[in-house]
């Protein structure tokens, strides 16, 4: 799954390439894609982990996972992320810690597989798996980029494509996987090396860890006669890396800093000023929803306060996300709004009754 809007995209200075580190070769021709676009969705994701090819027939390429109980998978996700969901891009909703859970445990039910490993790239990616989540007796091993309650980082500014190449935890395996010999390496020592290079963020493990002592090859690459080290192995420096919320506006002030023309430095200065109103809007949005949805003052002060990405009631928080992402911002398109997704999981564990917190993004949206 892609959403293919990179290789021919109209700011890419090099049509129909790809990049993911300084000076790199193309990492876009000649990889599959099953599917793109508008059929980058939660769930057609879960329908493939699920092997449903009636619910996927006339859908890209109908490819599903056609594993059983003798087969190792490797899952990699990198997007958007916020407390207890993975963002789609565009207008698809988001993937809940629930459904996530709920479709690994079916997965294990069906025996669709005899081990499972999973590295996940996004802000507070943790928080699919922490408290509780992941169960320690399905055969899983997981990795996130961050714990449940912190960002994960961009990295590799490039000043010829005026856009960040990767993200620390991603480039940091990836790099880690070019250069070892995975016939010998484990997920374990990958994880350790993952976890010190990325040094902005804390890289979590959850899960079965007993799983971690199996050798990469297993999960990464053509199997354990295969292996070869890539062509070019070389880890640049990363001193430039930024909070991944952080890009968008990130990437306007360096094209400021750039551009000698006054018409461009308008144009890149009414994009800035219109990235800050929509902050505030959705600050304030939050705010009049908590507003409404709490009870008292020291209530409304922990939903807004408490940062620590706790979710834990699974189907309050996956109402309550699909309605402010209907109704108030669609997350895929506002990482503003993704931002303050704790404030709605602050709600849910707070143990606000559902309809009232329903009720209170409905008046305000």
């Amino acid at each position: 799954m892609m959403y293919d809007d990179l290789a021919h995209n109209e700011d890419n200075p090099t049509p129909g390439k790809i990049i993911n580190k300084p000076n790199g070769p193309d990492v876009y021709h000649g990889v599959l894609k099953d599917y793109t676009g508008a059929a980058v969705t939660p769930k057609n994701f879960l329908n493939v982990l699920k092997g449903d090819k009636d619910a996927l027939r006339g859908t890209g390429s109908g490819k599903v996972l056609e594993s059983g109980p003798d087969d190792d998978v490797f899952i990699y996700f990198a997007d958007h992320g916020a407390p207890g969901l993975i963002a789609f891009p565009d207008v698809a909703p988001t993937l809940k810690k629930k459904q996530l859970l709920d479709a690994l445990k079916f997965m294990h039910e069906k025996k669709k597989y005899k081990k499972m490993v999973i590295y996940i790239e996004a802000c507070e990616s943790g928080s699919m798996f922490s408290n509780g989540g992941l169960p320690d007796d399905i055969k899983i091993f997981a990795t996130t980029a961050a714990n449940p309650h912190e960002s994960s980082y961009a990295t590799y500014w490039d000043e010829k494509r005026e856009t960040y190449l990767g993200d620390l935890y991603s480039i940091a395996w990836m790099e880690n996987s070019d250069k070892s010999n995975l016939t010998k390496e484990t997920l374990q020592q990958q994880f350790l090396k993952v976890k010190k290079r990325t040094n902005l963020s804390h890289v979590q493990e959850y899960g079965e860890k007993d799983i971690s002592s199996d050798p990469v090859i297993d999960y990464q690459g053509e199997g354990r006669g295969s292996w070869l080290p890539a062509k070019d192995t070389r880890e640049y420096p990363t001193n430039d890396a930024i909070p991944a919320p952080e890009v968008p506006m990130a990437i306007l002030e360096r094209r400021l800093q750039k551009t000698t023309s006054q018409k461009e430095k308008v144009k890149i200065e009414r994009k800035m000023m219109s990235l800050l109103r929509e902050r505030q809007r959705v600050r304030e949005t939050v705010e009049r929803i908590a507003e409404i949805a709490t009870h008292d003052e020291g209530q409304k002060f922990r939903v807004l306060e408490d940062t620590s990405g706790k979710v834990t009631q699974l189907d309050c928080h996956a109402e309550v996300v699909d309605a402010f992402s209907e109704k108030c911002f669609a997350l895929g398109k506002s990482d503003a709004a993704l931002r303050h997704i704790y404030v709605l999981a602050n709600m849910c564990e707070e143990k606000i009754p559902l309809p009232q917190i329903l009720s209170a993004i409905k008046e305000i949206c």
